[in-house]
């Protein structure tokens, strides 16, 4: 006979051992498959400061790896494995992965999202050495500078607004000549006195060596180059779900979200979406931390009534 977990856990970031934490202190037998390192898309912060209980801040791969010691001091274990395919319908749910096959009673996906990138030469290189992906995450790196967003829709305006009350100047890049974001941005950017816009705009090289030190512009009408001096870059061109293995067996949004309320519950029963692989409103460490602890909350209220 085949182990059955109580509960798998796809992906070892915040949401994911969260929920594992919560479950095993539940007394549900709990598995964590990560592919890669514990962390998720957290590992990739070299400092995070906006999650409590950190007053200095703490490094985002040593915060990951605090996670699963809390949850494996419970009895989560953890399988550094790639799920090759899953089949989330009735009893029990299967995950094929690259270390064999695992059942499970519940699952719950956390995956994640990662950013888009713009695509430019040196991008990877320099990430983390002016450039960034996350506002809410990075932009105290560079309070009293002057740094450029790219990117047209909510995210984008979102970000620039909140930069605009750190740094000294703040450039929003966009290959159109309007943005698309909702109404309701627009008045707050047009009225920020430091925030500018260079419209019909692509970036189509990263300067400096060390660190970005500024970016060269190409005007998408007039196909001509320029070269603006900026200390940082945010790239807000949106997000690509981790949802490739789900589709057909969890209902997604247009964006390929799960969709899963505040429950974290999807549309098939025993399987939950937590973090920044479900719709939602805002993704940061902390609110995949609940959504955490919400998915094992009503994965072990399932497990009640389903045997």
């Amino acid at each position: 006979m085949e182990h059955i977990y109580d509960m798998i856990v796809i992906g070892g970031g915040p949401g994911g051992y969260t929920a594992a934490l919560y479950a095993t202190r539940a007394g549900l037998d709990t598995l964590v498959l990560e592919k890669l390192s514990v962390g998720g898309q957290m590992a990739q912060t070299t400092q995070i400061d906006n999650y409590p209980g950190f007053d200095e801040g703490i490094d985002g791969f040593e915060l990951g790896e605090k996670m699963q010691a809390g949850a494996e001091r419970f009895g989560a274990k953890t399988e550094l494995a790639e799920v090759h395919a899953v089949h989330l319908a009735g009893q029990p749910k299967r995950i094929e992965t690259s270390e064999g096959t695992f059942f499970a009673k519940t699952v719950v996906i956390a995956t994640g999202a990662g950013h888009r990138p713009l695509g430019v030469g040196r991008e990877a290189q320099m990430t983390g050495r002016g450039i960034a992906y996350c506002a809410a995450c990075d932009g105290m790196f560079f309070r009293g500078k002057t740094v450029a967003v790219v990117g047209g829709g909510n995210s984008a305006a979102a970000d620039a607004l909140l930069l605009s009350r750190i740094c000294k100047q703040v450039i929003l890049i966009h290959r159109r000549d309007s943005l698309r974001a909702t109404k309701i941005y627009h008045d707050p950017l047009m009225q920020a006195e430091n925030i500018s816009f260079r419209w019909n705009s692509t970036v189509e090289q990263l300067l400096g060596e060390e660190r970005i030190s500024g970016v060269r512009l190409r005007d998408t009408v007039t196909g001509g180059t320029a070269d603006l001096a900026v200390d940082g870059l945010f790239v807000s061109i949106g997000r690509s779900p981790e949802t490739a293995l789900f589709a057909g067996q969890v209902e997604l949004d247009s964006g390929g979200y799960i969709v899963a309320d505040e429950s974290t519950r999807t549309d098939v029963p025993g399987v939950f979406a937590v973090g920044d692989v479900r719709t939602k409103a805002v993704r940061q460490v902390i609110t995949a931390a609940a959504d955490g602890a919400v998915a094992a909350h009503y994965a072990e209220q399932y497990l009640a009534e389903n045997g």
